[in-house]
């Protein structure tokens, strides 16, 4: 019941406002009725009020007597009509209501409740403060930090030192200091990068701002030191980088201290780099042949604040700076490293290491020394030079190393398979000139190979069937009487 009872109230509440709607729109135009007399006349004008004598029951008739309008029962009070003014300006621009009984009818109270916009009527029917004017909300996020306090210096709470601290700020810029790990750190990054590029402007360039005064020993240390676990390549390019930042990011001072940081450390280096102090005399001779320390740094062999390593690093750099030939042979103190090298430098090089392997047989000096020769493209001609020699020794045991020594650089990745395959074909194309010299080459080969395919499985089965064989190129038989035959016989190649 009580719904049915507000549902008339708001049914009437709607017939209201539908009425004072027309009358004020009427009251604009100069007119009270909507029909006119046949004389442009506006008829009903005495009986058109509320209490006038010609009003019936809330209806006016006009001078044919014809109905006009219905009127409300009585006059709205003034609360009421600010309810429906406002009822009717939030809801005209949604259209018309439906009517009540139809189905697309909503009432009005139900549908100004359930809207969203603001409840004022004015503004544009955003959300109130954006969304963040909720229950249980602080506002907006990130609002907080414009916010600004308003403090009262008359609130008996007021702190004047607060206040001033918090509103007489002054900013500066501030350049965290770096700690020597994290400098150490950075200097490896670089330095490792240095040497796929091999630019050393790119590196003084990142060393410009990076390090204080008081650290840059540490770059000597740390170049040299990174150069330790490195190829003679690598190392070459350390002390190319040392003499280059020379004048720009170090001064010799700053070289000297990172040399000595290294000689106090040698006993520990040493663990890790057992040809440390070899290889330290030779970053020191080689910096005093690029003019980067004094000579007399060389030669105090016999500091006494060094230990018996540190002295044996200065005594190598001595006898290098000592040699007849003058500082001019320090510039390939690292040798001619990788492609640099002629063709003909590093297969003399392969062969001597071969006749070394040969006279010791010690597998792991070997690979050491075909590492050192950086040159992983031009193994086949390792491999080519290897068999040569096995087919000019004839002797099995001279097979036996050599078929081991293949095996090994097979299975520890030092030689390619494809590197390994070349040199084997090399050998196949030149035998016709080979066995001009060895006689037996191809019984040799044959043999080789055959125990090679036993040793291991680093010869492909394509590789074994194309072994060449020497064929019998028979043009006259015994039995003939020495008469050439007439027919074309095959060779075998």
């Amino acid at each position: 019941m009580q719904n049915i009872a507000q549902l008339k109230l708001f049914t009437r509440m709607d017939l209201a406002s539908e009425s004072v709607l027309f009358l004020e729109s009427n009251k604009r135009n100069g007119v009270v009725a909507d029909h006119h007399g046949p004389n442009g006349a506006a008829s009903g004008g005495e009986g058109s009020g509320p209490g006038s004598p010609n009003s019936g029951e809330g209806s006016s008739k006009g001078a044919d007597g014809t109905e006009l309008m219905k009127k409300p029962i009585g006059l709205l009070d003034d609360k009421l009509k600010k309810r429906v003014r406002k009822l009717s300006r939030s809801n005209s621009k949604d259209g018309v209501l439906g009517v009540a009984g139809t189905p697309n009818f909503v009432s009005p109270h139900r549908k100004w409740k359930n809207s969203r916009r603001s409840r004022n009527g004015y503004g544009r029917g955003l959300p109130k403060k954006g969304g963040a004017g909720r229950k249980g909300v602080w506002g907006k996020p990130g609002s907080e930090v414009y916010d600004e306090l308003d403090e009262d210096p008359n609130d008996p709470n007021f702190d004047i030192d607060a206040y001033n601290s918090t509103h007489n700020v002054e900013l500066k810029e501030i350049v965290p200091q770096l700690t020597e790990p994290e400098v150490v750190k950075k200097l490896e990054a670089i330095i490792l990068e240095y040497y796929e590029h091999g630019d050393t402007h790119e590196v003084a360039d990142a060393l410009d701002d990076m390090l204080p005064p008081a650290m840059k020993p540490l770059v000597t240390k740390t170049v040299v030191a990174v150069a330790f676990e490195h190829k003679q390549s690598q190392r070459e390019l350390t002390s190319v980088l040392i003499s280059d930042l020379y004048g720009r990011i170090v001064t010799r001072e700053d070289i000297c201290a990172g040399f000595d940081l290294l000689l106090a450390n040698m006993s520990d280096i040493i663990l890790d780099t057992p040809d440390a102090p070899h290889l330290l005399g030779n970053f020191i001779a080689r910096a005093v042949a690029d003019d980067c320390i004094p000579p007399k740094y060389a030669y105090q062999s016999d500091r006494e604040d060094l230990d018996q390593h540190g002295q044996s690093a200065l005594v190598r750099a001595t006898t290098l700076l000592s040699m007849h030939d003058g500082w001019g042979q320090l510039d390939n103190v690292w040798g001619v490293g990788g492609a640099l090298r002629p063709v003909q430098t590093i297969t003399q090089q392969m062969s001597f290491l071969l006749q070394e392997y040969l006279l010791s047989r010690d597998l792991s000096e070997a690979q050491r020394s075909i590492k050192e020769l950086e040159v992983p493209h031009f193994h086949h001609e390792l491999i080519y030079e290897a068999i040569i020699m096995t087919l000019e020794a004839f002797n099995e045991s001279t097979e036996v190393a050599i078929c081991e020594l293949f095996r090994i650089l097979d299975s520890t990745c030092i030689v390619t398979p494809e590197q390994m395959e070349q040199g084997f074909r090399r050998v196949y194309e030149d035998m016709t000139d080979i066995v001009l010299d060895i006689p037996l080459a191809y019984s040799i080969l044959d043999r080789f190979i055959q125990r090679c395919q036993r040793a291991g499985s680093f010869l492909s089965e394509a590789l074994i069937k194309d072994i060449p064989t020497r064929g019998r190129k028979r043009f006259v038989s015994e039995g003939d009487g020495g008469l050439v035959k007439q027919i074309n016989f095959r060779h075998d190649l």
